[in-house]
């Protein structure tokens, strides 16, 4: 009898345990944030387990690459059917152009609809976040690209101001040559010359025929579009030449330390100026659009959608909300070195630039970024590294066109 009450009480104990193991919640979030990133996702993290105790956060960060490796991993397992519950991509069409259309995510428009969103976040965005009537993900952050950076106290040494047209920079380039500035302009890798490749295509052909180009109203062997090719090549012969050996960091070292007067490069470089190098915003190291683009705000945005399939549907959607509140905006962004993407954030939370920035984003035009994700597929942009490539070894701006516009005809590109 003692021995039947044994396993009485042992069957009652084993139903309990596997009770509570049916009823576990997690949430597993795929990103690439670490190393200086690893706080901002943090803060978000714990403000998502004080609010859901109950739920078991997994981590899934993949370093390195800057999101390469994590898009590797990404794309291998949403092909074997086993999606993170919610994985990072940047915003636009490197998620809609790899995802959507193979009809691997969850529609958010409802979420956006019943959060009050649609009037939290401007137009320009909400265009870029959708594809045939359906939204597809949430930003967290919005980051500039077209920024120009130079050191304030070697401008003024130099007499120069900062130019606000490409003719205006070339001719300040010129003057600065001709003081002894072999290279005006600090370049660094691959990425980063087309990182400024867009902030060219944007300065040269404005906003509307920027957004032309990439919806295939525009070819990119149209006349306007080559002279994009023309114009980079005029503001590249301004660089450094071991720019392939530098690192983005070690280019704004470059600016920094006066052995360049310009970079071009989004807005972490804020971040790292001011956390990194100890830098006052506005002293230490200066800002403005880049040539030709005043009033417009090239972004990018780094976001987290539903996949179809996922297990934790409501722990995915309770993620997304607190990514698109307002707390959970001021709480990531002042930490990652970015702005909120929301038109209503608390401006005190930010250092002086991002003030700045938030400022521009609820006042400027918004256009979106080709090699961070925002405006093309990756089946476009990871084939638009060889193009560049091709121009930087033969300076021919026609054959760079054809290249890219092969490639365009190729993916189908705005279709």
């Amino acid at each position: 009898m003692r021995r039947n009450r044994s396993f009485l009480v042992l069957g009652i104990l084993a139903a309990g345990l596997a009770s509570g193991l049916a009823q576990a919640k997690e949430l597993e979030v795929f990103s690439w944030w670490a190393g200086d990133e690893g706080p901002a996702l943090e803060a978000l993290v714990k403000m998502y387990k004080a609010k859901y105790p109950d739920v078991s956060v997994v981590n899934a960060t993949v370093t390195g690459g800057a999101g390469v490796n994590a898009r590797a991993v990404l794309k291998t397992r949403m092909l074997s059917g086993d999606p993170p519950d919610s994985f990072q991509v940047h915003a636009g069409q490197e998620l809609i152009g790899t995802w959507v259309v193979a009809d691997r995510m969850q529609d958010l428009t409802p979420l956006y609809k019943s959060e009050g969103w649609m009037t939290k976040f401007p137009k320009g965005l909400l265009d870029l976040l959708s594809y045939k009537g359906g939204i597809w993900s949430v930003p967290v952050n919005i980051h500039r690209s077209n920024v120009m950076w130079y050191n304030p106290a070697k401008l003024k040494e130099w007499g120069v101001t900062p130019p606000k047209t490409w003719p205006e920079f070339l001719s300040t380039c010129a003057k600065l040559k001709a003081k002894g500035l072999e290279a005006p302009l600090a370049v660094g890798e691959n990425w980063t010359q087309q990182h400024l490749w867009e902030s060219v295509a944007l300065g040269t052909l404005g906003t509307t025929n920027y957004g032309k180009l990439w919806k295939g109203q525009i070819k990119f062997t149209d006349p306007k579009a080559v002279k994009v090719w023309e114009t980079f090549g005029k503001v590249m012969d301004c660089s450094n030449k071991d720019a392939s050996g530098l690192s983005w960091q070690q280019a704004t070292d470059r600016m920094l330390e006066g052995k360049a007067a310009f970079n071009i490069m989004g807005d972490w470089a804020a971040g790292y100026m001011a956390t990194t190098k100890k830098l006052e915003p506005g002293k230490g190291f200066g800002w403005a659009a880049s040539p030709g683009t005043n009033g417009t705000f090239l972004m990018l945005s780094d976001s987290f959608g539903l996949p179809k399939g996922v297990k934790n549907v409501t722990e995915v959607n309770n993620w997304l909300k607190l990514l698109g509140s307002q707390a959970g905006q001021d709480a990531f962004n002042p930490l990652k070195g970015s702005i909120a993407a929301r038109l209503d954030s608390d401006v005190s939370k930010y250092n002086s630039y991002s003030q700045s920035a938030a400022k521009d984003w609820k006042a400027n035009k918004i256009a979106g970024s080709l090699y961070h994700g925002a405006v093309a597929p990756e089946s476009f942009t990871s084939q638009f590294g060889s193009v560049m490539e091709i121009y930087l070894s033969s300076k021919n701006a026609n054959a760079a066109a054809q290249a890219a516009q092969e490639v365009a005809d190729k993916i189908n590109l705005g279709k």
